[in-house]
């Protein structure tokens, strides 16, 4: 404490930077040395305070000058909450878990399970695939019960007065209990919607008998070794009341898929569930997330089952829970493979929801007071939960430049010299962390990117629950939406305002350097920063650029040796990958003559452990891949048998989904990450502006077509009608954007 208040000279204070960075360094060279750990965690902390500590006793405007106290005092309250969450942040990670898993024990011994899987507004073809994966589960057939929730078929929907949503909730009705019938599976519709997914489950609580619940969401099918990786746990510890397992997705989200990153970049879900759950692990902290969970009924049944007070009911569960006392463990193994949403808007949809349900959390439970948590379970959950509050930060740092650069408020007081001694080298020491705690699992920059992106719709969504904590209402997430054409998002208006701001920004601090007589420090200090700030901005426009996506069926590399039955002559072949919809094929022999004019049907027979699966295949397309032929392959029927063959190809192995994770995790240096995060903010930038133009383009167009005609001097001309802009209060296939 002496150190981080002590009273320095800027030389001294450039030398404990440099000396602290340098015992940081060596500190990291042994990343797996849990010493080594700690002690490079308490010298960036170190750093981190007496930057605090600058950043308090030196650097804040004169009260008696208000026009400069109060946003700079707002953006101080910025910087200490990112300091704040740093420290929580030091403390999750400081020992994260990775657990082994335990022998299940004999089938005699073995819990009952329930498995639930509930359904919304889910197509028949996404929720078949995923009934039959968990249905493929090993675990003895006689202790496995699988239900489909239905809350899109309640006996409210199809007597709703409105005949078209009483139509479309019988039809749903009928043909997810004949879906279920088929699969040997226990369908159920409750009366009506209440309470959501809360609700939901805890009506697949009262019809069921389970000693143990597993959740899966409606597009996440488990693997087979699901059960045998999590059950055994149980055993062990009597008080455990929650295995979880990450969350593995098939497809890109927009940020990926607008931005090509998906094959070669870790997902942004990746840190939470490869470092951040682990990390909570320890202080028996890691919380229930939706889905790909397994719990225990008893510690169910102690709190009234699943908690629905918030829209985040996951959490929320888990926080009753370990309020009893109750432990949980987390798995680091994928164990289930689902969908993300693809398009912009449903992800902001799905992100506010998380965001509103967290801060209710936060607001109505307040954990950091929660009776029956550890002190290490509060500031967990409190971390947790206050994370959500980033919008605010990111916001204040994009727009404070902006105060000096157009009107000279003077909201950070500092020099170069003392900006280096103390912010520079905090920089420095944070980047540096970054790289050492979660190098693996993410890029340079693409924290602040996908925090920028959430943060300029889910400042409403703050403000909204803070206004009123109970009034966000759960709203489904949209899946496995395709675009037929390459577009700007809907929701793209604010984030070009933003660019062209900080564009104009950048171009007149570039004029006050060169046309003032004296240049001020600060406003070099300041016009870095916008242009960082510029930097983000152009790449976000990457994101809000939707590119075209036509598939549908996202596939999974599966690598295995099959045989096609083709006109009674049986080849050899290896499935490259499948996906619900089809499969690829490269035939280990002589490639057969196929035929997509009267496309060639034919059988595959895949064998697993004595048995045989079999399923019917028509010829689609031949394409060639470093020389080698790959032919595809679609389903030509959708049985029950040729559902139960997708699951045995796409999730029979888990170490196809463990491969494909860890070929991602690669870790990039700074410079690295820098230039390609610059590369962005140029051609993303230009991209999205090519795609706005093309948007007036089309819209001048269509507004010339759908114009009246008019006689003018004898001919016939079209007067154009004004544009109609979209209404506020966006609505999207069940997703509201609050605020």
């Amino acid at each position: 404490m002496t150190l981080i208040l002590l009273p320095m000279s800027l030389q001294a204070q450039l030398m404990l930077s440099f000396a602290v960075l340098g015992i940081m360094f060596i500190g990291m060279t042994r990343p797996d040395n849990s010493a080594f750990r700690v002690i490079t965690l308490v010298f960036a902390g170190i750093i981190a305070l007496r930057y605090g500590f600058w950043r308090t006793t030196e650097t804040l405007p004169d009260i008696t000058e208000p026009l400069n106290f109060i946003p700079g005092f707002l953006l101080y309250l910025a910087e200490m909450y990112c300091l704040a969450m740093l420290a929580i942040s030091f403390f999750m990670v400081i020992d994260p878990i990775k657990r082994k898993t335990p022998d299940m024990g004999g089938a005699a011994d073995l819990p009952t399970v329930d498995v639930f899987i509930p359904s919304y507004n889910e197509d028949a073809e996404l929720l078949a695939v995923t009934l039959a994966a968990a249905k493929s589960m090993a675990y003895p057939k006689d202790k496995l019960n699988i239900y489909l929730l239905d809350d899109g078929g309640t006996d409210a929907k199809r007597n709703h007065k409105n005949p078209h949503i009483a139509v479309a909730a019988i039809r749903r009705h009928e043909q997810l209990k004949a879906l279920c019938a088929a699969m040997d599976v226990h369908y159920h519709a409750r009366k009506q919607n209440d309470h959501a997914k809360a609700g939901n489950l805890n009506e697949g609580l009262k019809i069921s008998r389970g000693e143990l619940v597993v959740v899966f969401d409606a597009d996440h099918a488990p693997v087979r070794d699901f059960l045998r990786e999590t059950v055994g746990f149980f055993k062990d510890d009597a008080k455990l009341f929650l295995v979880q397992t990450p969350h593995y997705f098939l497809n890109p989200d927009p940020l990926e898929k607008n931005l090509q990153t998906f094959a070669r970049m870790p997902s942004e879900n990746e840190m939470f569930y490869s470092i951040l759950q682990r990390g909570l692990d320890k202080w028996n902290a890691s919380f229930f997330c939706g889905s790909a969970a397994v719990l225990r009924r008893s510690a169910l049944m102690t709190t009234d089952g699943f908690s629905g007070q918030s829209i985040t009911e996951d959490c929320e569960t888990a926080l009753s829970l370990h309020c009893q006392g109750w432990h949980s463990v987390y798995v680091d193994k994928p164990l289930i493979a689902g969908l993300q949403p693809e398009t912009f808007v449903s992800f902001i949809g799905q992100r506010a929801r998380w965001c509103q349900g967290m801060l209710q959390i936060l607001i109505l439970k307040r954990p950091f007071l929660a009776k029956g948590l550890s002190i290490p379970q509060r500031i967990c959950y409190a971390g947790i939960n206050m994370f959500w509050l980033f919008p605010l930060s990111r916001l204040a740092f994009m727009f404070s430049p902006l105060l000096y650069i157009f009107f000279s408020l003077e909201i950070y007081k500092a020099n170069i010299l003392e900006f280096a001694s103390y912010a520079v080298t905090y920089l420095i020491s944070s980047f540096a962390m970054q790289s050492y705690l979660y190098g693996r699992v993410r890029w340079p920059w693409i924290s602040e990117l996908y925090e920028y992106v959430q943060a300029v719709f889910l400042f409403g969504s703050i403000i909204s629950v803070v206004r009123n904590p109970r009034k966000p209402t759960f709203n489904v997430t949209a899946k496995g939406q395709t675009l037929d054409r390459s577009k700007l998002s809907p929701l793209a208006k604010p984030y070009f305002a933003i660019f062209f701001l900080l564009l104009a920004a950048a171009l007149y601090s570039g004029y006050r350097v060169l046309t003032e007589p004296v240049a001020s420090e600060l406003l070099l200090i300041v016009a870095m920063w916008n242009l960082i700030n510029l930097g983000l901005a152009g790449a976000a426009l990457g994101a809000i650029a939707e590119r075209r996506e036509l598939r549908r069926n996202q596939r999974l590399p599966v690598k295995r040796h099959a045989l096609m039955h083709i006109d009674d002559i049986i080849h050899h072949v290896i499935v490259q990958d499948a996906s619900s919809g089809g499969v690829s094929i490269e035939f280990v022999d002589k490639e057969p003559k196929l035929d997509l004019v009267n496309p060639t049907i034919a059988k595959v027979e895949v064998r697993r452990g004595g048995q045989t699966v079999n399923f019917n295949v028509v010829y689609r397309s031949r394409r060639v891949i470093d020389k080698t032929a790959i032919c595809g392959f679609a389903y030509s029927e959708r049985t029950p048998e040729t559902v139960m063959a997708i699951a045995e190809l796409m999730y029979s192995d888990q170490s196809v989904l463990q491969d494909r994770l860890v070929r991602r995790q690669i870790r990039k240096n700074f410079f690295w990450g820098t230039s390609r995060f610059a590369l962005w903010s140029l051609t993303e930038s230009l991209r999205a502006i090519r795609y706005s133009a093309g948007l007036i383009r089309e819209t001048v167009v269509q507004s010339f077509e759908d114009a009246p005609m008019v006689l003018n001097d004898n001919k016939i001309v079209q007067v154009p009608l004004p544009v109609k802009t979209a209404e506020p209060g966006l609505v999207l296939k069940g997703e509201q954007l609050y605020g």
